[in-house]
């Protein structure tokens, strides 16, 4: 489908039309709501029985300085000013801008925005960016959340597609009704009961179980079948989300609602919540991203639309960083630069040289400390991933300065350059060798799970039946998605916890996924005690000075309000522990049905004579039990010996 026709704005008195031929879009004047979308015969995609300000546009989720968590005061940014940017046959460009002034305090987030929307000839689609900028003399605030949202036709729109292997039907609106369905442990969550379309009852509808990792999160939308018609949002780069590659964000739900997740604290919490500081300027571009709309020609399958829009995200990968854009603060790809470099690996315990680091993460992200850069969203992240030999380019980086960092599966922690690097506008540089020593105590005695930040090795119970997602049955690699599984832990442990036995369990089978609270008959939550079990043959004689400690070394993937005890070969649950994480963690990735958050590393230094000859147990408490979600995902356990251990002690 194409046109010939050049890009005409039509300017009315309370709207602006921006028509190429292919599409026509609809924008309030001046308060850049989107209000219609016509495409393919359909006089409007968007639900033309919403309200006009509630069918497509941006908001925000803000909150004063010094409060903590997530929440906040929700606007709806509604510009105040219309200005034409671009206006010619191949392009037009429109921007809808709001203010603040001190008069404002209190009622709104002290920020100029401007929303900006692009139309081009002869494409299918248009593309919306925003301008951020807040002025260091105005009061700080806390920036949870910023986002664009599309509310479809919920006549027209109801198959959804995130992946290859996460596509479906999808429930009604009114199917998550008081009348049609049951509320469950949480507001997004509901059981359908009496759903329009019988197909679905006693399926779980939940938006939190298509959330998606930020490299994975490049096109998603939705299927009309008749007329064969998709909307889809692709985000062709990474630079201007929050927390990195392996972040996890919204993607479509049913509504059918479309999202392009630009700042959120979803799987983070209140670590991940920009911040601003008094006397602190801040200013940041936010896409662009495309809405991407298409149609099937000779009456073909409507579902081969999702094709179509994967190739179409390529094209838009490939053509990063955008040359149309008109913002002097959206550098084009001359006044970028380039880094590059080899990624290697020295862990002796593995190798005496350094090895490639081949598919370790490498990436640019503002300064801060040994991943930091997990929790920024004030500054633009670069990220790639290395090749066999360890090799790596991060093309189309902003000029500024930054620190180099990287991480890699299969080894613990993370890797900071020494130094900052700063990126001038045309430049290329070569960093050489890069070499990550990961944290080693002392030889490698055993370890449970593969340190990948995730604990998608361990094991993930079946779904109850009565909570089931369709899409999820036997799914090669999302089987957490299912709704419920934190109540399975009770059944599977009624009375008694985790034992694992190193050198007999199958960490695949025998390590629950989560580490949470156990649920009595009463209803109520208790503290749970994992055990692992080893066997030592020798630990020298502790009474000499030249043994050495050993160390243990817990990562953990994700935590909700939780704390981790660790005592070894001490059942007294009442004593001191030997090591305590002190309550971490605002992830909320056990209610949200995710599999990693955000990535915590500890050692705990366990002293020789603490350990016996024969079977020794750590003894692993989750204390906190104010509610089910409240918990501990382990990516990776590792006990070493001691520096000075010759070979790794016998096990049994």
């Amino acid at each position: 489908m194409s046109s010939q026709q050049g890009v005409k704005l039509q300017i009315e008195s309370d709207h602006v039309v921006l028509d190429n031929g292919m599409l026509k879009l609809t924008i309030s004047k001046p308060q850049g709501m989107v209000t219609g979308i016509q495409y393919n015969g359909v006089t409007n995609l968007l639900e033309s029985r919403n309200d006009e300000i509630d069918r497509g546009y941006w908001d925000l989720v803000w909150s004063k300085t010094g409060s903590t968590g997530t929440k906040g005061s929700q606007e709806r940014i509604s510009g105040t000013s219309f200005s034409v940017i671009v206006e010619n046959e191949e392009q037009v460009e429109v921007s809808f801008k709001r203010t603040w002034d001190p008069s404002l305090e209190g009622q709104l987030p002290s920020l100029i925005i401007d929303k900006r929307f692009i139309m081009l000839k002869n494409s299918s689609g248009f593309y919306s960016y925003g301008i951020f900028e807040h002025l260091a003399e105005w009061s700080p605030f806390n920036l949870p959340q910023v986002r664009i949202v599309f509310k479809l036709s919920k006549d027209k729109f109801h198959y959804m597609a995130v992946s290859d292997n996460r596509q479906r039907f999808m429930p009604l609106p009114d199917d998550r009704s008081e009348k049609r369905s049951k509320p469950l442990a949480y507001p997004e969550a509901v059981l359908l009961v009496n759903p329009v379309e019988p197909e679905f009852k006693g399926e779980v509808d939940d938006k939190y179980q298509y959330s998606c990792e930020n490299k994975d999160l490049k096109v998603h939308g939705w299927i009309c079948s008749d007329p064969a018609v998709g909307f889809w949002q692709i985000t062709p780069s990474n630079e201007f989300r929050t927390g990195g590659l392996v972040k996890q964000n919204l993607t479509s739900h049913v509504g059918p609602i479309n999202l392009a997740m630009f700042l959120s604290a979803h799987y983070a919490g209140d670590e991940m919540v920009l911040k601003l500081k008094p006397g602190e300027p801040w200013k940041k571009v936010l896409g662009p991203v495309f809405m991407y709309l298409n149609t099937t020609t000779d009456g073909g399958d409507p579902l081969s639309l999702w094709e179509d829009a994967k190739r179409q995200m390529a094209v838009e990968v490939q053509s990063w960083p955008y040359s149309f854009p008109a913002s002097e603060d959206f550098p084009k790809a001359e006044q970028r630069g380039r880094i590059s470099g080899r990624f290697l690996v020295h862990d002796w315990c593995v190798s005496e040289t350094s090895i490639p680091g081949n598919g370790g993460y490498v990436g640019l992200a503002p300064p801060g400390e040994v991943g930091s850069w997990q929790i920024d969203g004030k500054g633009y992240q670069f990220w790639t991933q290395a090749d066999e030999q360890g090799f790596f380019s991060i093309a189309n980086v902003r000029p500024g300065e930054y620190n180099l960092y990287a991480y890699i599966p299969g080894f613990l922690g993370d890797y900071k350059f020494g130094s900052s690097v700063t990126i001038a506008p045309g430049s290329s540089m070569d960093m050489g060798d890069v070499v990550y020593e990961p944290p080693r105590h002392g030889p490698t005695l055993w370890e449970i799970g593969y340190p990948d930040r995730t604990a998608s090795g361990f094991y993930v119970p079946d779904v109850d039946p009565k909570y089931i997602n369709k899409l999820y049955v036997n799914h090669p690699d999302s089987r957490f998605r299912q709704y419920g599984l934190w109540d399975r832990y009770t059944e599977l442990y009624p009375d008694k916890d985790v034992v694992y036995t190193v050198g007999k369990s199958d960490w695949a089978k025998d390590w629950f996924y989560a580490h949470i609270p156990r649920r009595t008959k009463e209803g109520e939550y208790v503290p749970t005690t994992w055990q692992i079990k080893f066997y030592v043959d020798s630990v020298g004689n502790t009474s000499s000075s030249d043994v050495g400690d050993y160390l243990l070394r817990v990562a953990v993937a994700t935590a909700h309000v939780a704390e981790l005890q660790v005592r070894i070969n001490n059942q007294d649950m009442s004593s001191s522990p030997l090591f305590s994480t002190g309550v971490i963690g605002h992830d909320n990735t056990i209610g949200r049905h995710g599999i990693h958050g955000l990535y915590r590393l500890y050692e705990v230094l366990v002293p020789a004579a603490l350990l016996w000859k024969g079977e020794n147990i750590f003894y692993f408490t989750q204390t906190q039990i104010e509610g089910p979600f409240q918990g501990i995902m382990y990516d990776y356990i590792r006990l070493e010996a001691p520096p000075s251990s010759p070979h790794c002690l016998s096990l049994a």
